[in-house]
């Protein structure tokens, strides 16, 4: 494992590490809380498929008592090098996750996870119940996209952004490595604003770095792997999930429909359903003070 430091004025100091796992080495971010090191449940930060850890950036401007863990999972961000997609699958992403935690010493943690990331999550607290001491799934793609990305012509209608996307992320894969440097020059060009823009309920109001941020951080591969992943995924586990659940849409989400967050209930035993008004699939993004204070809310049912 290797260490160093980072500077970042919007969240103070963060520990910068290169983490071994199974999928390949994992960049991490750790930000150490205000609170003594016995007192800590890590946050644990997962970003979606078509991010990194630089989408939670809304979320981090305040101290935290806990230390936050950003996590740029195998096959995005800077955790690309060496990234071994062709054995990627749900469980093998979780365990990369836990192999991170457990060599920076956390046994317990709060995950927080966007798109992708929030169904990674429930996948966690499944496996690892005793350890996952909560989950907010932000725009968690589950139900819906997993059909749709089972029987993409059926789904058109319903979930065209993401069988838009699929096809797209599939094409540019199969370029090999012209294909990311393809998304990137797209993602530089004031053509990436209509591309992303049914992902925000107000796109104008999106700075305009945020939006080449996305281009850049586009892994057509990554994103490929991620949707076969799903597809085929077995969702009653997640009936043997213990903690107290935040699940978010925002009320234009083109991932996330209201039918999700219905099936999420009926199947997870603690779950708080909230739709968040004025938003799309980004509320980290267009939303972070009420994402902020639903996570406060759902964190304090977890201390003691």
């Amino acid at each position: 494992m290797s260490v160093r430091q980072e500077s970042a004025t919007w969240a103070g100091t963060l520990r910068l590490h290169v983490i071994a796992t199974e999928l390949g080495p994992c960049t991490v971010r750790v930000q150490k809380g205000t609170g003594s090191p016995e007192s800590g449940t890590a946050e644990v930060y997962l970003h979606g498929a078509a991010g990194s850890w630089t989408s939670f950036r809304p979320l981090l401007s305040a101290a935290s008592p806990h230390d936050r863990v950003l996590i740029d999972l195998p096959g995005w961000g800077e955790s690309t090098k060496g990234a071994r997609l062709e054995h990627f699958g749900s469980e093998a992403m979780a365990r990369a996750v836990t192999e991170v935690l457990n060599v920076l010493g956390y046994a317990r943690w709060n995950l927080v996870g966007h798109s992708m990331g929030g169904f990674l999550a429930l996948h966690i607290a499944a496996a690892w119940p005793d350890r996952t001491a909560s989950v907010a799934a932000i725009s968690a793609t589950t139900f819906g996209v997993a059909e749709a990305a089972r029987e993409p012509l059926r789904s058109l209608s319903r979930f065209p952004a993401f069988v838009g996307m699929r096809l797209l992320m599939r094409s540019l894969a199969a370029l090999g490595p012209a294909g990311p440097a393809l998304a990137h020059a797209v993602g530089a060009t004031p053509l990436m604003g209509p591309l992303m823009a049914p992902f925000f309920a107000d796109p104008a109001g999106i700075p305009a770095t945020v939006i080449r941020g996305l281009g850049h951080d586009a892994r057509p591969a990554s994103f490929s792997a991620a949707a076969r992943a799903v597809a085929h995924y077995d969702f009653d586990q997640w009936r043997g999930i213990r903690c107290p659940v935040l699940a978010t849409r925002g009320d234009t989400d083109v991932f996330t429909s209201p039918s999700d967050l219905d099936r999420l209930a009926a199947t997870v035993p603690n779950v708080r359903a909230v739709t968040i008004p004025r938003c799309g699939h980004f509320a980290n993004v267009e939303q972070p003070e009420h994402v902020q204070q639903l996570l406060e809310d759902l964190w304090s049912m977890t201390r003691s």
